[in-house]
């Protein structure tokens, strides 16, 4: 039976691809007339998109237990490679990008125009629409494939390119589409594809990440990968991208040993846990949806903001150790403030998971979404190490437990730890080095309007700063603890 969407052809493209593919068209913001990794990539021609046939007929050719099923364990080692630039394939049909691209307008306005109908962020998700994915030859089959994301959303839709970030999830139609019963991606059922926005190093979501789990802390794991999508007229190529691990999906799974616990995501002035906050619409339920059991965030509320914090400090870190996981916040909140992090918890109410661990039966920080990392940042900037300034009453979290001198010593402590380990400058800046070496060809060839650089020089600035930006944190902490 033929397949009703699309299938690389492979052998095709060893023998005939250059034919079919200009390079020219790939060399976008590459001033120089070398020719990169990826016009080899490139030369992979897709099936017309055109037939018509019947949607769920179809068979699932690839379906092996290690590349598709449930049953099979994650595979990080095939997935998140450090060490290389993979790729993946998306194809859409014409008419079901055309909804994806109507929805958008809908959301926020024209394609290249500013102040969208939903002002700066959407109430909604844009909509899921079934497509197929393509990696190292083989097909996933009516995956659900939408945009994501906040205002890095919002902005590259209004200022005109295409290079949006995707969420992939693996079995979203499978009650649609019963030849996908829990289809997986090498043990993955969900996956973003971050586009790297306001960031021309391409690197801050990757070595932010790798700097929270090389300090110890639960965190998703990434990788760089370059992203084609075919919604009707071949590959087109829509830049280098990192893969970013689903908290909600693996993260919980094997970075804990149960994943039954409550996971939230904060969003919403409840987010920041001032008194009297409490709202749980606003403490986003991803796991235990259907349970309208919220007491360890209101336990949590109620005990960071009793009278016992300013009466008997000892009674009130015993208590709230009972229910929050203070070590490792204060761990996270060491490297979040060496590396400078600006869009979340402290400046922003959001872009955090909260998830209460089983084994201790403590909520435990995860952070997340770390592309803003790695400067000093928008609006009021990241929070100095000594947190001055901060209005303690506005971040509990941090301001009440920086005035405890317990809390603040363990805290001090963490920043020494991090600065001399995780984010020790001769590891970061070899970080860098190697890192960029491996990225660069794919991002000085990102094509125009699917790019945010205005040319190839913009990348190695901002591969500059990124190395000027350790020197100086390393001297800031040293400022600090003296």
């Amino acid at each position: 039976m033929m397949k009703n969407y699309f299938r690389i052809e492979w052998s095709f493209l060893v023998l005939f691809g250059a034919m079919f593919i200009s390079i020219s068209t790939l060399t976008g913001c590459n001033s120089d007339d070398e020719t990169p990794l990826i016009e080899e990539e490139a030369e992979e021609e897709v099936e017309d998109a055109s037939e018509d046939v019947d949607d769920a007929d179809f068979e699932v050719t690839d379906w092996t237990t290690e590349t598709h099923s449930k049953d099979a364990d994650p595979n990080f080692t095939k997935i998140f490679d450090d060490n290389a630039v993979k790729r993946l394939d998306i194809v859409i049909t014409a008419e079901r990008w055309q909804s994806m691209l109507d929805d958008m307008t809908a959301l926020y306005g024209a394609f290249g125009v500013g102040g969208g109908p939903g002002g700066d962020f959407a109430d909604e998700d844009p909509i899921f629409v079934p497509a197929e994915v393509f990696y190292e030859e083989q097909e996933w089959y009516r995956v659900g494939v939408r945009f994501k994301g906040n205002s890095s959303l919002q902005r590259s839709w209004q200022d005109g390119i295409l290079k949006l970030s995707f969420k992939l999830d693996f079995d979203e139609f499978e009650d649609t589409y019963p030849q996908i019963d829990n289809q997986r991606f090498y043990g993955f059922k969900k996956l973003s594809l971050k586009n790297n926005f306001d960031d021309r190093s391409m690197l801050r979501e990757k070595v932010a990440a790798d700097v929270f789990r090389n300090a110890g802390l639960a965190v998703s794991h990434t990788a760089f990968y370059t992203v084609y999508v075919d919604h009707g007229d071949g590959p087109q190529y829509f830049g280098l991208y990192t893969l970013v691990e689903e908290v909600d999906d693996t993260v919980i799974e094997t970075q804990f040993s149960d994943d039954d616990g409550n996971l939230y995501k904060p969003d919403g002035d409840a987010a920041a846990f001032a008194i009297e906050s409490y709202d749980e619409g606003e403490y986003v339920k991803k796991t235990n949806e259907d349970e309208a059991d919220f007491s360890d965030i209101e336990g949590l509320l109620t005990i960071l903001h009793d009278d016992t914090r300013t009466t008997d400090a000892s009674a009130w870190r015993a208590n709230l150790e009972a229910v929050f996981d203070t070590e490792v916040f204060l761990k996270y909140l060491a490297v979040n403030t060496i590396i400078q992090n600006w869009d979340t918890y402290g400046r922003m109410t959001h872009n955090y998971f909260m998830y209460n661990n089983p084994d201790t039966n403590l909520l435990t920080w995860i952070p997340w979404d770390n592309n803003e990392a790695l400067q000093l940042g928008k609006r009021e900037g990241a929070l100095p190490l000594d947190f001055f300034g901060l209005d303690n009453a506005e971040w509990p979290l941090i301001g009440y437990l920086y005035q405890d001198a317990i809390y603040r010593a363990k805290y001090d402590a963490y920043v020494k730890e991090t600065i001399d380990g995780a984010f020790n400058t001769n590891t970061i800046q070899a970080a860098y080095t190697s890192y960029s070496a491996l990225i660069e060809s794919y991002v000085t060839s990102e094509v125009e309007g699917y790019t945010f650089l205005n040319d190839s020089s913009d990348f190695q600035a901002a591969v500059s700063e990124l190395n000027a930006h350790v020197i100086a944190r390393a001297a800031a902490v040293t400022n600090y603890l003296d």
